[in-house]
């Protein structure tokens, strides 16, 4: 049999069987994980006394020539070999011979692409950490720049209370540090080291797990071996996170769309990251945010996908689980790109500030304020309320907004109010008065600048 596994069959696997069952098609992209838990083996197994060290050398030196291959793009890897795992081993024998049938020796498929699966999950939540950095470091930048820029801010995306820009881009800020501590605490699972569980049930080798485990920069190994090569656990963390990350980024994007809209023109986004169209020689679409925004459909996907590969199966390995590595392919490569353009379609967006302070000032954003005024006067706040609604609804009757009115006016509402009414009106008063921690008053604001930075600056 051309099979590595072929001794116990009599026939040839079926052609179709071939082709839909293989996953060297896409599990290909852990070559470098599979050769680096590979050489970890056959190191511990050589110290164990398990191989000699001629046949140790003769590995080692024979997987770092095929990750050579592999890097300069030298090597076909072919579909009758199955898997990312097989191809490396036939590749190995073709290049030193029998001695590279000895590399499987205590171990089995089962824990290899556990560990596999961990080493890349491990390597791809770091950089993710790293470029969330990236994004939050723009997003200060801009914020920074900001300081005094008011505009809108909004519940039901109705016009509410006015706040400064930087306020509202912070907020994105500590969203995305929240997506950091996520992944961030999940490394912790995905530090667990699944090699020497075998199949399912350990092997009769006598094998060191912490020293694989040591040379593999892990911090702990399974303690059960039926645990070990099922669990997929920090795969779903992973996506989970990535689900929450996307959710958070699409919220940005969907902002980032309307802002660009004729309707606000609160910001501009640069030529480098629009498109036009084919017919409307005028139009600047804000096709990357609306990307990010619809990509999110596709992570979410692939979390609810492998739940529910996941849901049904029995101890402990079953060929279902090939089914995790498309998916997380897929949303780390979603993920990294949506993260890439995000920092700088930031840092290059110009903000039309005159147009966000026409926003506040043309508006009744400023009720509220009207209302704690009088409640300081010790009118009850629900009495203040209804006073000030019948105010507003005087000014849209008349065309007035609140700093349109007269004294007079205001008074035929309430004796309490006084000529210092148009000052606590001002938007940059309503801003500035809103001081309470996390407020977006200018002192609060930049106490949490400097939260922010710091929080940039603190190793993760």
């Amino acid at each position: 049999m051309s099979k590595l596994w072929g001794g116990r069959f009599t026939k040839e696997t079926n052609q179709l069987v071939e082709t839909y069952t293989a996953s060297i098609g896409y599990d290909r992209r852990l070559a470098f994980e599979d050769i680096e838990g590979s050489l970890a083996h056959v190191q511990m197994l050589g110290e164990c006394g398990i191989l000699p060290e001629k046949d140790v050398e003769q590995i080692k030196a024979g997987l770092h020539k095929i990750a050579e291959k592999i890097k300069n793009g030298e090597v076909a890897f072919t579909v009758e070999n199955e898997d990312i795992h097989m191809n490396i081993e036939k590749m190995l024998m073709d290049e030193i011979g029998p001695a590279g049938g000895k590399l499987h020796t205590g171990r089995s498929r089962n824990d290899q692409v556990a560990t596999d699966m961990h080493l890349y999950v491990r390597k791809t939540t770091k950089e993710m950490i790293r470029l969330i950095s990236l994004v939050q470091e723009a997003i200060v930048t801009k914020a920074k720049e900001n300081k005094e820029t008011m505009m809108p801010g909004y519940t039901h995306l109705q016009r509410a209370q006015p706040v400064l820009f930087a306020h509202h881009l912070l907020a994105y800020f500590w969203m995305l540090e929240r997506d950091k501590e996520r992944f961030s605490d999940s490394l912790k699972r995905t530090d667990w080291l699944p090699l020497g569980a075998g199949a399912l049930a350990g092997t009769t080798f006598p094998i060191d797990r912490e020293r694989t485990r040591e040379l593999l920069g892990f911090s702990r190994i399974y303690p059960n071996s039926l645990d070990a090569v099922s669990d997929r656990d920090f795969v779903l963390e992973f996506l989970a996170n990535a689900a929450i990350l996307m959710a958070h980024i699409s919220r940005l994007s969907e902002e980032l769309v309307l802002w660009s809209s004729q309707e606000f023109q609160f910001i501009e986004l640069d030529d480098s990251f629009c498109t036009g169209s084919s017919i409307m020689p005028q139009k600047k679409n804000p096709d990357v945010p609306e990307l990010l925004r619809g990509k999110t459909g596709r992570v979410f996907g692939n979390l609810i996908g492998l739940l529910t590969v996941l849901k049904g199966l029995p101890l402990a390995y079953n060929k279902d689980m090939q089914e995790d590595k498309e998916g997380i392919f897929d949303t780390a490569d979603t993920l990294e790109g949506a993260l890439k353009l995000l920092a700088p379609m930031i840092e290059t967006m110009k903000v039309n500030r005159e147009k966000m302070f026409r926003a506040v000032s043309n508006d009744y954003a400023n009720a509220t304020d009207i209302a704690d005024y009088l409640a300081k006067k010790g009118l009850p706040f629900r009495e203040a309320h209804a006073v000030i609604g019948q105010i507003v609804l005087y000014g849209i009757q008349h065309g007035k907004y609140l700093l349109d009115l007269t004294l007079d006016e205001y008074q035929s509402f309430s004796s309490l109010f006084e000529a210092d009414i148009f000052e606590v009106l001002k938007p940059e008063h309503v801003v500035k008065m809103r001081n309470s921690a996390g407020g977006t008053g200018h002192a609060q604001v930049a106490a949490q600048l400097q939260m922010a930075e710091k929080q940039l600056r603190t190793p993760d």
